[in-house]
């Protein structure tokens, strides 16, 4: 876990990407969710369209990244770091299932005490 308040967690998420990277993960080895506001990069690849979006997650070629209301849509991934950055409603579904997503690693960037009380104990 890495500790973040909502409204930095997306930026704390974005960090440990660039750290997986430059220690040499595979960029189509990363997916990041978002429990709040989408990522820019999501945002702009949506505004083509649906399909052109979701084949970039198949091809799994790099990071991608996605709204965790989209997490059930995902596929696994070694490495899934979920940024709670907001989605009050959302984050208790999101974890969990961002945790069966990933095959090897789950980093979460948020406020411990939050992220912690979600997933029942401490991360």
């Amino acid at each position: 876990m890495i500790p973040a308040p909502a409204d930095g967690a997306l930026d704390a998420a974005e960090e440990a990407v660039d750290m997986l990277l430059d220690s040499g993960r595979a960029p189509g080895d990363v997916l990041v969710l978002t429990t709040g506001e989408q990522h820019p990069w999501a945002t702009h690849e949506l505004s083509f369209g649906e399909a052109s979006y979701w084949a970039q997650h198949d091809a799994a070629e790099d990071v991608f990244f996605a709204d965790g209301t989209a997490v059930e849509r995902a596929r696994p991934r070694p490495v899934v770091v979920v940024a709670v950055n907001g989605g009050e409603d959302t984050v208790s579904r999101v974890l969990p299932a961002a945790l069966k997503r990933a095959s090897a690693l789950l980093i979460v960037c948020g406020d411990p005490q939050r992220i912690n009380s979600v997933l029942g104990a401490g991360v």
